[in-house]
């Protein structure tokens, strides 16, 4: 779509004072798939040169702002390590093309802060930090489970750019279990839930996405049997936080989401797959 009201594209390497009307581009395919007419710049990140991925001392991931899908899922696909499937399995989540794949960002999609965008559900899901850049260079951290705080909403603050999401390594090593319903066989999200079990202690860590407004990531120290599961969903998840549009009631969002919650507790604390095979 041609975004008319946009008069101008800087180079974001080319520092200059942030203006009202100004929008960060990363791969564009939200800014250019629908009518932006409040937008007069666009400042575009993609001669940045971030380095799209890159494993760092202490084994955490380090994934750039910039990182395109497609990318991401190549990566995924070659990864030793138990989290690995996650990966591919959160780039499948996308109700999106192959030409969408090749252009759409890691950062463009937790920054658009949609209920359903898979890459909130991954980081999410996998204790992630959001490393954020303001105008005058400094920087500050956020866990990615509270770097979305509504539909659409998150916590930038005016020209404030989102530099990268980094994964424990830690994380990396959990044993996880992943879970989705939509309407349609092809359709967007519904309730998302995700599972990462620890190596190290046995805790279990249940992230609830897509169905809610934000994410929702419980931790528990020791195993929870389904009782405890569910008491702790209906005590961290509101009725005002079930998400409510064409995708799905929140009825039937909760019901999904407490629905796989329990499998993905299954799975990883049981030895029960999606197949019911132990």
């Amino acid at each position: 779509m041609d975004l008319n009201t946009v008069l101008d594209v800087r180079d974001a390497r080319l520092r200059g004072p942030w203006r009202p009307g100004d929008a960060w581009l990363g791969g564009g395919t939200y800014l250019f798939s629908e009518p932006q007419p409040h937008l007069r710049r666009l400042v575009d990140l993609g001669r940045m040169g971030w380095e799209p991925l890159q494993t760092l001392p202490d084994g955490s991931l380090e994934i750039a702002a910039t990182c395109t899908i497609a990318r991401l899922s190549r990566f995924g696909r070659s990864l030793d390590a138990p989290a690995a499937p996650l990966f591919e399995q959160c780039c499948r989540a996308f109700l999106a093309s192959f030409k969408i794949w090749n252009m759409a960002t890691v950062g463009g999609n937790l920054c658009n802060a949609l209920p359903a965008g898979p890459m909130i559900s991954l980081a999410a899901a996998l204790d992630g930090e959001c490393l954020l850049q303001a105008q005058d260079g400094s920087r500050r951290r956020v866990r990615t489970a509270d770097f979305v705080t509504g539909a659409g909403q998150k916590v930038l603050a005016e020209g404030e750019l989102l530099r990268s999401v980094t994964i424990p390594g830690r994380s990396m090593r959990c044993r996880t279990a992943f879970r989705q319903a939509s309407l349609y066989g092809l359709g967007r999200s519904g309730a998302l839930v995700i599972g990462a079990l620890d190596p190290v202690d046995g805790s279990l860590a249940v992230t609830v996405t897509a169905a809610t407004v934000r994410p929702f990531r419980l931790w528990f120290a020791l195993r929870p049997g389904r009782r405890e599961l569910r008491e702790a969903l209906t005590s961290a998840i509101g009725d005002a936080d079930w998400f409510d549009d064409i995708h799905g009631l929140p009825e039937w969002r909760r019901h999904m989401a407490f629905h796989l919650a329990e499998q993905v507790r299954q799975e990883l604390t049981q030895g029960i797959t999606r197949d019911g095979v132990r």
